[in-house]
């Protein structure tokens, strides 16, 4: 019952915000006016497919409050594996392109498939390194992305793995999940992941504490991160992220990292995983 003057008070309050504005906390995300969400491979593909269900609740119920979203997801070679009868992530070049064809199609339907519940549609962007490098097609990407923004569908970019060769690749989703939070200057950066926070070393490692606050420029080089998840279908691991959220933070992003399994959580701004501060405005 008290639902609707709720989204609409924070709808107020967003309105209220100006352009100068930034979060400095977690429990501010919900005033967020636009958030990038990035979800790797492992959290949405194989045993865990029906995480998208759970994802795209959240990421709808951000929708409502009239936050726009953008969603950068991992997945499409591991999701198109099954179809070409691989039981392990291709190493080749060739094979991982056609895996990433077969594999972005169906993910994409199972994304507007979740989706349809709310009525909200999405849309597709692939991205290629070279496009946010370069200043013709970048500025393509932006004029595109705050179209669709504009007339609230929901983006969900990926790495163009299908043309993307070893030298114009990413490397990985946490890079561009930075790299796309910066192009639409949004208000937050959410990185999700099978670990629910940035710990001081593996956290399966005895002695491992939770790090959850990281402020500007703080020095984690005592950080021993642990090894790329071993699943066999990410890229990434926390030195990725790391890296993502470093960048994001210096471009005045602040950034979440988290469960994937606590999104809904993340999004309403409850204390979890670790937030890393923005740069400071400068007058």
């Amino acid at each position: 019952m008290t639902v609707a003057p709720q989204l609409a008070r924070l709808a107020g309050e967003q309105t209220s915000r100006t352009a100068g504005d930034r979060l400095t906390a977690r429990d501010q995300i919900p005033l967020a006016r636009r958030i990038v969400v990035k979800v790797g491979s492992s959290s949405i593909s194989g045993a865990n497919a029906g995480h998208i269900s759970m994802l795209v609740d959240a990421l709808a119920t951000a929708h409502a409050r009239g936050c726009e979203v953008v969603l950068v997801s991992s997945g499409a070679i591991a999701t198109g594996m099954p179809f070409l009868k691989l039981e392990t992530r291709p190493t080749d070049l060739a094979t991982q392109q056609a895996a990433a064809a077969v594999g972005q199609n169906l993910l994409i339907y199972r994304y507007q498939d979740s989706l349809d519940r709310f009525e909200i549609v999405a849309g597709q962007v692939l991205l290629t390194a070279g496009d946010l490098e370069n200043a013709v097609p970048r500025a393509n990407a932006q004029r595109a992305m705050e179209r669709l923004l504009t007339l609230r569908i929901l983006p969900i970019v990926n790495e163009n793995d299908t043309v993307a060769t070893q030298e114009i690749r990413f490397g990985d989703n946490d890079r561009l999940a930075s790299l796309v939070a910066e192009l639409v200057q949004a208000d937050l950066l959410i990185l999700l992941s099978d670990v629910d926070a940035l710990y001081t070393k593996d956290p399966g490692s005895p002695g491992a504490e939770l790090i959850s606050h990281v402020p500007y420029g703080h020095d984690l080089g005592g950080i021993a991160f642990g090894p790329t998840p071993a699943a066999g279908v990410g890229t990434g691991g926390a030195a990725t992220k790391v890296a993502a959220a470093t960048f994001a933070a210096q471009s005045g992003i602040p950034v979440l990292l988290a469960a994937t399994t606590e999104v809904s959580a993340a999004l309403a701004g409850e204390t979890l995983g670790t937030w890393f501060d923005a740069a400071p405005r400068t007058l």
